[in-house]
C-alpha cells in the first residue's frame, strides 16, 4: 500500500483535490448568496496553481519547457512559496475576516494578514536567490501562526452561540477543522527540510506520504462538507 500511495502521489492528490473542487463548481448555486462562495472561488485557485506547478515535468527530458533547464525557473518553489504559502494565507485571513462576526477578532485577523504580507514580500526580497531553489520555514511558520488565529476565533465565536447546538451543520466549521489539521500536520515538517536539501531519499519519502496523508484528509473534508452542509444564512453577501 505504502508503494503504491508513493508511486501516485500525484495523481491521488490531483483526483482528491479536483473532486474538492468540481463538487463546488456543482454546487456553486447552493452556495451563491453566501460567503462560502468565496471559498469555492478558492479551490479553483487551488486546482490552477497546483496545475502550474506542474510545470516541472515538463523542463527535463526534452520536455516543451526545456528552455528553463539551468534557470532559476527550473524548479517550482517560487511558485508553490507564492501560490500556496503566502497566497493561501492571505485568503484564510480574507475569508475569516468575512465570517467572524466578532470586532475585535476581525480586527486581529486584519492586522496579522497584512503584517504577513508585508514580512513575506522583505523577506523574499531579502533571500532573492534562495526564493527560487528552497522554501522559507520562517514564512511557513508565521503562515501556520495565521490559521491557528484565524480558526481558534472561529471556534470561539461558535462555542459561544447558538451555533454549537447545530456546528456540524455548518460548511466554515468543516474547513477551519480540515486546515487545522494540515498546518498542525504538515508545519513541524519545515525543520527538518534541511534533509530535502542534503537529497536525503528516506525523508523525501516519508515527507511526500505525509503531505499525500494530509492532502486526502483535507480536501476529502472540503468535498464531505460541500454536499453535507447547508448554506450559512447569517453569511449572506
Amino acid at each position: 500500500m505504502e508503494e503504491i500511495l508513493f508511486e501516485y502521489r500525484t495523481e491521488i492528490t490531483r483526483v482528491v483535490e479536483l473532486t474538492a473542487t468540481i463538487t463546488g463548481i456543482v454546487l456553486f448555486k447552493k452556495y451563491k448568496y453566501t460567503h462560502a462562495k468565496y471559498f469555492i472561488y478558492f479551490l479553483i485557485y487551488l486546482s490552477f496553481g497546483d496545475f502550474v506547478s506542474t510545470y516541472t515535468h515538463h523542463v527535463k527530458n526534452d520536455g516543451f519547457l526545456n528552455f528553463l533547464e539551468g534557470t532559476v525557473l527550473e524548479k517550482n518553489y517560487w511558485w508553490s512559496t507564492l501560490f500556496w504559502k503566502v497566497g493561501a494565507i492571505l485568503f484564510f485571513a480574507y475569508y475569516y475576516n468575512k465570517i467572524l462576526r466578532t470586532k475585535k477578532f476581525k480586527l486581529i485577523i486584519k492586522v496579522i494578514g497584512l503584517i504577513f504580507l508585508v514580512f513575506s514580500i522583505i523577506y523574499i526580497v531579502l533571500n532573492w536567490d534562495d526564493y527560487f531553489i528552497r522554501f522559507f520555514p520562517s514564512i511557513n511558520i508565521f503562515g501556520a501562526c495565521v490559521i491557528f488565529f484565524c480558526t481558534v476565533f472561529y471556534f470561539i465565536e461558535v462555542l459561544r452561540s447558538n451555533k454549537i447546538l447545530i456546528f456540524y451543520k455548518s460548511l466554515n466549521f468543516y474547513i477551519s477543522f480540515a486546515i487545522f489539521i494540515w498546518w498542525l500536520i504538515i508545519t513541524p515538517i519545515v525543520f527538518f527540510d534541511i534533509y530535502l536539501l542534503n537529497r536525503d531519499f528516506e525523508y523525501i519519502r516519508l515527507r511526500y506520504l505525509i503531505y499525500l496523508i494530509a492532502n486526502i484528509i483535507m480536501y476529502s473534508t472540503f468535498t464531505f462538507a460541500l454536499i453535507f452542509c447547508k448554506p450559512d444564512k447569517t453569511g449572506i453577501n
